[in-house]
């Protein structure tokens, strides 16, 4: 299964990412915002359905990520693909190192997700609920999710 990120170009693409379909976030109103890009993950087989989406910022020393979210039909014990966060994680990273930010990627936390965000990113709890990911966890992420 090769999986493909690529930019949240059309309008088309916010038909099926919305909170009546199951999503979380307004991705509308995320794909509006003049100082983001947003993302979809979706499979090169398959590439009308979109797996997870990402919202990214790229600062001149990280890349800040707003928001994440898998799709509804990939999250809980019945989801299709697991995953589909931590690809979308990489490639920011993946990112941070093509802008030159040495695969540094920051975002802030829900409280009960900083742990889980150590455990399974690798990331570092700076402090409150902000998280940073560095290059030695940046370059873990792009060898899991981007194989050769």
């Amino acid at each position: 299964m090769k999986i493909l990120t690529e930019i949240l170009s059309q309008w088309c693409d916010l038909i099926n990412i919305n909170r009546k379909k199951g999503w979380q976030f307004d991705w509308k109103s995320e794909f509006k915002q003049p100082d983001r890009t947003v993302y979809k993950l979706t499979i090169s087989n398959n590439t009308d359905i979109v797996q997870g989406v990402i919202s990214l910022t790229s600062n001149r020393d990280n890349v800040y990520m707003h928001l994440i979210e898998s799709a509804p039909f990939n999250y809980g014990k019945n989801k299709i693909y697991e995953g589909v966060a931590g690809n979308l994680v990489a490639f920011a990273c993946k990112l941070s190192f093509q802008n030159g930010t040495d695969g540094y990627v920051s975002f802030r936390s829900k409280t009960k997700l900083i742990d889980h965000y150590v455990k399974t990113l690798g990331a570092y709890h700076f402090g409150g609920h902000l998280m940073l990911i560095e290059t030695p966890a940046a370059l873990n992420l792009i060898g899991k999710y981007f194989k050769q």
